[in-house]
Formats: structure tokens, sequence, C-alpha cells
């Protein structure tokens, strides 16, 4: 289970957090210009924008669980289970498989527009990218410093949303997610007042009591309207620093911890890394479950019209240090 959100200062900010049970080796990935990328039913991608995000690389593809690209085009898939329907090759469009979708898009499109246009034509292939790996079900967000849309790949057929919020996580379909916000038109960062009974006296006794019902369960739902609420309402300075903190913060609010989610087999999940692409300026910052530092790679500090992938493994030690 997953959350992403975006937020703007200064610059565009979007990022995730991965909650899962297990890490399959993720690393931070640049895909050069020139990098040729492969796709299954439409050809091949020779030259292409450059973008960067988090992937698993096997036989020297990436798979990417989000990314920005460097007109700030930004993206992430998040799990869908149950709702997630992928078909049959069809004649006369672009037939993509859900693991061929990020680079597609963040290959080719400077704009939420551009992909609007590209979603008009595709269709979501049933296919794995190898018996090893299953298909995932999974819906995306599409972001840019304007707008953001979500993308569902439903039976009923391919659904494209105006996302107002600029806010994901997993079910049940994006337009119940929107309508349960209705719920919570009553919260508040201000003090509340009595409006109980004029016949009972009734004061705050607490800072923050105007929040009183925002949900802080690790649901899917609930994760929805905490982060919401908190990038809806959150202040902060326009400096990068300060900018990047306050994404972190915010991503913060749904964080999950080790011994809160149990699955099968005395698994438990985990909010393995947490991301923060500045999309103005190429910069992807993360943190992992164990190593809370914030660390930044910037995409154009690399050789952008290369042939090659550029990776780097996660930071995931456990330091601490004394001042002392």
């Amino acid at each position: 289970m997953c959350t992403a959100a975006t937020y703007k200062t200064k610059d565009f900010y979007f990022g995730r957090t991965l909650d899962y049970e297990i890490s399959y080796g993720e690393t931070v990935t640049v895909t050069p210009r020139n990098f040729k990328l492969m796709f299954r039913s439409v050809g091949t991608m020779e030259h292409h924008f450059a973008f960067i995000g988090m992937t698993h690389i096997t036989e020297n593809y990436p798979l990417y669980y989000d990314a920005v690209n460097e007109k700030g085009l930004c993206i992430a898939g998040l799990n869908f289970v149950e709702n997630a329907h992928y078909c049959e090759k069809e004649n006369g469009k672009d037939n993509i498989a859900q693991w061929e979708f990020i680079p597609w898009i963040m290959g080719q499109c400077a704009t939420v527009n551009e992909a609007r246009k590209l979603l008009d034509r595709i269709n979501f292939l049933a296919e794995p990218f190898s018996p090893h790996f299953p298909i995932a079900q999974l819906h995306w967000i599409i972001s840019d410093k304007n707008s953001s849309i979500t993308v569902e790949s439903v039976k009923d057929g391919i659904f494209v949303y105006d996302n107002p919020v600029g806010v994901l996580t997993n079910n049940p379909p994006f337009p119940v997610q929107i309508f349960n916000l209705n719920n919570y038109m009553g919260l508040s960062i201000d003090t509340p007042k009595n409006c109980f009974s004029e016949h009972l006296s009734l004061n705050a006794y607490s800072r923050g009591m105007g929040a009183i019902g925002l949900p802080g369960d690790l649901s899917s739902m609930s994760r929805f309207v905490r982060v919401a609420f908190t990038k809806m309402n959150s202040l902060s300075e326009n400096d990068e620093k300060s900018s990047v903190s306050q994404f972190f913060h915010i991503l913060g609010s749904v964080e999950q911890q080790r011994g809160c989610c149990r699955l099968a087999n005395e698994k438990y999940e985990i909010s393995i890394y947490t991301s923060c692409c500045n999309a103005d300026k190429g910069i992807y910052y993360y943190k992992t479950y164990d190593h809370h530092s914030i660390v930044g790679v910037d995409m154009n500090r690399e050789e952008l019209n290369g042939e090659a992938l550029i990776s780097y493994k996660l930071m995931t030690d456990k330091a601490l240090e004394m001042q002392n």
C-alpha cells in the first residue's frame, strides 16, 4: 500500500511512500535520452526525454515505481488490487504493458495535457515482464506544476480523472475517494466552537481539536483523507530546504511503522522508502525506513545524452550518531 502527493511552493514537488513487506533492491535510476526503451508491441524509442526515479532493474530494463522527467512531468504507480484490469492486444491501439507505462509517458510527454492525448489511444496489456514477475495491479497519478490526473484501467475501460487534490493511495476507485472527502468537510485547522447545543457549556480543552475525526488508521481510504488534509493546509517557506523538509513531513503523516500492519507469515508492512522530487530542478530526494537523513540525486549532474542507465543503491543503514 502506498501514498503519493504533490506540493507547490516556489518550485513543484512530487513524491510517494512505498509501503510493502519486502524490498526488491530498489535503486534511484537516471534513464538518459539515448538509452533504448524497447516496448513489446510498439517498437523502440531510441531518443526521448531523460528521467529519474525509483526502479528495480532486471535484464538491463528499469521497472519504474515513480519518476520525473526533464520537462517536469511526474508519475507514480500505486497498488490497485482487485480493481485493475488489463486486456489482450487490440488493433489500432498503442498496446502498452503495465510495466512499460511509466517509460512510455516519461519518454515523450512534457505535460499532463500531452499525457492525456496518449491515453486516448492506449490499451493496457495483460502481459508480465517475465514469468518470474506477476502482473502488478496498479493505477497511476500523473502530475505537472499545473494539474494532476488519475489513470485507472478497470473492467469497464480506461478512465482518466482530474485530480484536484493531487493525492493518490490505493482502493477504492478514485471517484469514491474524492466523494468520501465530503464526510470530512467539517474538519478545521482552527479551534472549534460549540455547535453541539446552545444549552450546554462545551469548551475546547486542547489545541488541534478542529481536526477531531481525521482518521488515523493505515487503510488506503483513511490515508487519502489524512494526507489530503495535511497537504491542503500545509505551509512552508519557498526555499529548497524548507520545501523539501515540509514535503517529507506531509508524507510522514501516513508513514507505516513496523508492527502496526501484520500480514501473513508474520510479515509486516512498512514504509520502505519515501521520495520527494523537485520536478523543476530534476532532483530526486529520498529517505528509507532505517536511514532518516534525506539523500538527493540530481539528474542534471549526469550525462543526460548517454546511452546507459545510471543507478544509485539506496542508503538503508541504521547508523546512530552522537553529538558528544
